[in-house]
C-alpha cells in the first residue's frame, strides 16, 4: 500500500501538469488561420493566406491536447513565452487523398484549409505538421501570432437564418454541429430546415449517436443559393451554388465534395460548431467525410439514412473506410509496414493498440470471413481499399456497406471516446 501511495504521488502532479488551464492563454472567441496545402504526390507545403477573430469557441476547455493521435495533419498551438504546448488538433484534408491519385503525379494543386483554435491572450507559435509514410509527423510550416496583430480581421458575421434542432447545454460541455445549406435557393429555406431536423434523426437513429444524444447540440444555417442542386461535371450539369459543390471529385461519379472552404468557414462561424456539416439539396446518391474538418451528404438520396452516418464516421471519429472491392481513386493509400491511425484498421503491425482485447479467445486471428463469424468480433482481412494486407473488426460494418445493420461494436467504442472527450 506504501508503494502504491508513493507511485500515485510522484504520478499525480505529472498528469495534472498536463491539463491546460483555459483562462490562463484564452479568451472568448475564436481564432482562425486559413492557408493552402499545395504540392504533388511527392511534396507538401503551407502558403498563409489570412487569420480572423470568430466570435465563438465551441470547443471543451478541459481537453485542449489532442488524445487520439489521428489524422494525416495535425496543427500545434504553443505559449510563445514559455514554449509550452497549449493546444493541439489532427485533422484530415481532400488534399491527401488527392496526392494518391494518378493526376497528382502529373501536376499540382493547392485545397483550401484553416487552423481553429481559441482566441489567445499572449503570443503564440502555431505549428503544422504532416503526417510521413512511416507514420511519423513532420513540421511543414511554423510561425509566430500575436493576437493584437491588426492584420487579424474581426468582421461582422453575416446574418444568416438559423434554427436550433438540438439544444443540449453549453457549447463547451457538448459536440456543435453546424449544418449547412448548399443548393436551396431562397424558396426552399423552409425545405432545408425540415431536411436538416430530419436528416438530424438519421444521426440519432444510429448507436451510439442515438445513447449519446443528450452529449449533441445541433443548429441549421441557411445559407442560400441562386440555384438549387449541385454540379454534376460528367453529365455536363453545372449550378450556382453557394459553396461550389460537386460530384465527380477524382472522377467518381457518386464522391460529392467542395473545396470553397473560405466559404463554408465564413458561414460556420455564426454559430459555435466543433464539426461542418454540408446538407446538399440533391436526391443524387453522394457524399464524402474528412477527420475534424468536413462532411458532405446528398439530402434526398433513399440512401441518405445511411450515407449521413458512415460519413459522419469518417468526419467526426476518424474512422476508415472498410470496404476492400470497390473502384476508388487512390494508389498505395496505407503503409503496410506500419500501422494505420484510423481506430478501426489494422496491418496488425501494432495490434494491440487497436482492439485486439475485444476479441473473444475462442476467435481465430486471422477470421475467416465465413457466416459462422458473422457477429462476431475479429480481424478480417479487406479494409482500406485494399484486399490483402489491411484487416477490420466485423464482416459488415456501417464503414463498410449499405447492407450493415449499423457500426459494429468496435466503431460504436472508438465513436463513444470522441464524443466523451468532447463533451465532458
Amino acid at each position: 500500500m506504501r508503494s502504491f501511495i508513493l507511485w500515485l504521488f510522484l504520478f499525480v502532479p505529472t498528469f495534472l501538469s498536463a491539463q491546460i488551464n483555459f483562462n490562463n492563454y484564452y479568451k472568448n472567441g475564436a481564432l482562425r488561420f486559413d492557408f493552402l496545402l499545395g504540392g504533388n504526390s511527392e511534396k507538401v507545403a503551407v502558403y498563409p493566406e489570412m487569420m480572423k477573430q470568430e466570435p465563438y469557441w465551441a470547443g471543451n476547455h478541459t481537453n485542449l491536447i489532442d488524445p487520439f493521435n489521428y489524422g494525416s495533419y495535425r496543427f500545434r498551438v504553443f505559449d510563445l513565452k514559455s514554449d509550452s504546448l497549449i493546444f493541439s488538433k489532427g485533422f484530415s484534408t481532400l488534399f491527401q487523398e488527392w496526392q494518391t491519385t494518378a493526376e497528382a503525379k502529373k501536376t499540382e494543386k493547392t485545397f483550401y484549409q484553416a487552423a481553429i483554435f481559441p482566441f489567445p491572450k499572449k503570443d503564440v507559435k502555431l505549428q503544422i505538421d504532416a503526417r510521413q509514410w512511416d507514420g511519423t509527423f513532420k513540421t511543414i510550416y511554423s510561425t509566430e501570432i500575436d493576437p493584437k496583430n491588426y492584420f487579424i480581421l474581426n468582421e461582422k458575421e453575416d446574418d444568416y437564418p438559423i434554427k436550433a434542432i438540438l439544444d443540449n447545454g453549453k457549447p463547451e460541455h457538448k459536440v456543435d454541429i453546424a449544418i449547412l445549406a448548399e443548393g436551396y435557393t431562397a424558396k426552399e429555406q423552409e425545405k432545408f430546415f425540415a431536411d436538416a431536423a430530419r436528416v438530424s434523426d438519421y444521426l440519432f437513429e444510429a448507436e451510439p449517436f442515438k445513447s449519446e444524444k443528450s452529449n449533441f447540440n445541433v443548429k441549421a444555417v441557411f445559407t442560400e443559393s441562386e440555384e438549387s442542386g449541385t454540379d454534376i461535371p460528367g453529365e455536363h450539369i453545372y449550378k450556382n451554388t453557394k459553396f461550389n459543390s460537386s460530384f465527380y471529385t477524382f472522377d467518381l461519379p457518386r464522391y460529392l465534395t467542395t473545396s470553397d472552404m473560405k466559404t463554408i468557414y465564413d458561414a460556420a462561424s455564426v454559430v459555435p460548431y466543433d464539426h461542418i456539416y454540408i446538407l446538399v439539396n440533391t436526391e443524387r446518391y453522394g457524399g464524402g467525410g474528412f477527420y475534424n474538418f468536413l462532411t458532405v451528404c446528398s439530402s434526398d438520396n433513399e440512401l441518405t439514412p445511411k450515407i449521413i452516418v458512415h460519413e459522419f464516421g469518417h468526419g467526426f471519429a476518424g474512422l476508415g473506410d472498410e470496404y476492400y472491392n470497390s473502384s476508388v481513386a487512390y494508389e498505395d493509400f496505407y503503409n503496410l509496414e506500419i500501422e494505420p491511425w484510423e481506430p478501426n484498421i489494422t496491418t496488425m503491425v501494432e495490434f494491440d493498440k487497436k482492439w485486439k482485447s475485444m476479441i473473444d479467445e475462442s476467435t481465430p486471428v486471422p477470421t475467416p470471413r465465413t457466416a459462422k463469424y458473422t457477429k462476431t468480433i475479429g480481424a478480417y482481412e479487406g479494409g482500406g481499399y485494399m484486399s490483402k494486407g489491411i484487416f477490420s473488426p466485423y464482416i459488415d460494418c456501417r464503414m463498410n456497406t449499405n447492407n450493415a445493420e449499423g457500426f459494429c461494436p468496435v466503431c460504436r467504442e472508438a465513436i463513444r471516446k470522441v464524443i466523451r472527450a468532447q463533451a465532458e
